[in-house]
């Protein structure tokens, strides 16, 4: 299996030395016997030659995906090219710019951040997955589909990020708000040293640093994200 990653971001400076880039961290999330590909689109380098893939997988980013970036507008037509003839997997800033290349609505959410690790309840059961009710992974964000895309079906999310697992049978992508590729090492020391324009009140972020203690599902995403990938 041929896999283009589309690496849309990279770990803040602070951190960049003492963990690998968001392309690794996917392709340590998807294992073998992925052939893989990465494409720093934000970079300017995109696939020349996207039918030699059997699927993509877009990363997180500190970007919106509303910012007046040359690579934004280029990566959602990418997207919708693509038209099914690759398989899709969104993660975070991912999962955001398939909404919104697909119709649907991303918003900075006046919830505020998300941050620490994120339970979702899940609504429908697809068949990449398996008979987990709920899940808790990593999330770090803002930003929020406030409007999923008219042929989205809503797999799974939470009262602050209702549209936190999206699904588009007929695109045949599916994509999650929160981070899965993210090991907890990286998503304690990533929230732990977040400093967002608003400051985090501190008993907030504390208590974000803390829950991510707590049992991590981000492996079990990870292998609904393999069996995906490998269905037919």
């Amino acid at each position: 299996m041929k896999i283009g990653i589309i690496e849309a971001g990279a770990p803040p400076a602070r951190l960049a030395e003492t963990y690998p880039s968001y392309g690794r961290m996917v392709e340590r999330l998807l294992g073998d016997p992925a052939e893989v590909t990465t494409f720093p689109v934000a970079e300017g380098r995109f696939p020349t030659s996207p039918e030699a893939f059997d699927a993509f997988v877009v990363t997180g980013s500190a970007a919106g995906v509303y910012d007046d970036l040359p690579w934004i507008a280029p990566l959602k037509s990418f997207l919708r090219d693509l038209d099914g003839r690759a398989k899709l997997v969104g993660l975070c800033f991912g999962h955001q710019i398939l909404a919104a290349a697909f119709g649907g609505t991303v918003e900075k959410s006046a919830k505020g951040w998300g941050i620490g690790l994120h339970t979702y309840d899940l609504f429908e059961r697809a068949d990449w997955m398996d008979e987990a009710t709920r899940v808790s992974v990593p999330a770090i964000h803002q930003d929020q589909v406030v409007v999923p895309p008219a042929d989205a079906r809503i797999l799974g999310g939470n009262a602050f990020t209702p549209y936190g697992i999206l699904s588009y049978p007929q695109r045949r992508a599916i994509s999650f708000q929160v981070h899965p590729e993210f090991e907890t090492d990286y998503a304690t020391d990533l929230i732990a040293g977040h400093r967002p324009a608003l400051p985090h009140d501190e008993a907030f972020q504390a208590a974000a640093v803390a829950s991510l203690r707590g049992e991590s599902d981000a492996a079990r995403v990870g292998g609904w994200i393999r069996r995906f990938l490998q269905s037919r």
